[in-house]
């Protein structure tokens, strides 16, 4: 089983993945996380470098899964990725990385990898309508940038992180026109899509809209 659930950076994706793919008894796949775990490794700038060294340390990295719902594990090389990972700037590096066509290509092709051999619940931005365009069930959500970075603030204070909200909206807003309107595999709902404003409903209550499709 494939299940695919796409949306912008802030709208809840993260919490929902992992309590549908806990529900349906899963593996969870943060594909963003994937991004990050490459802009994390490769380092600040690496989008300028030339496109056979950036193909030439992918190919060095090797990515797993362990475990279902939301206890599931990614690992790169077989070490689990950290909450080093989760800042906002890492986040930019790797929304600069995923409009590179050698990094969308080899991410594509892991997350597909995985797929073959996982019963999973695929989270990103283009899931749906790129990796697993065959995908059983595909949902994207959606809501303001307003609302999602107050999100995202709470959850990295929840983390021990302190952002300035203000900034984080301003970041979201860039990363939001950057990823919907980038060359390669741009952020949009696929066509058979299930689409879900999440802006004026609580976590709870999409998660049962949700799970009310299976």
């Amino acid at each position: 089983m494939i299940v695919t659930l796409d949306g912008p950076s802030g709208v809840g994706k993260t919490s929902l993945a992992q309590q549908v793919a806990e529900r349906l008894g899963i593996a969870y796949l943060d594909t963003g996380a994937m991004f990050r775990a490459v802009a994390w490794n490769l380092g600040e700038g690496a989008w300028e470098w030339e496109a056979a060294r950036i193909r030439s340390v992918l190919g060095t990295l090797c990515f797993s899964l362990q475990g279902t719902g939301a206890k599931t594990v990614l690992l790169v090389n077989d070490v689990p990725l950290t909450s080093d990972i989760r800042t906002e700037t890492v986040g930019m590096w790797a929304s600069h990385m995923a409009r590179l066509e050698a990094v969308r290509s080899a991410l594509k092709e892991a997350q597909r990898a995985l797929g073959r051999t996982h019963s999973l619940l695929a989270e990103g931005r283009d899931m749906g309508s790129v990796v697993f365009p065959e995908a059983q069930y595909k949902f994207f959500l959606d809501a303001s940038a307003e609302v999602r970075a107050v999100r995202r603030w709470e959850q990295l204070k929840a983390m021990g992180r302190e952002e300035d909200l203000a900034l984080l909206t301003e970041q979201m807003r860039l990363r939001d026109n950057q990823d919907r309107t980038r060359a390669i595999a741009p952020l949009k709902p696929a066509p058979d899509a299930e689409i879900i404003d999440t802006g004026g409903l609580t976590l709870t209550e999409v998660f049962q809209e949700i799970c009310a499709r299976f």
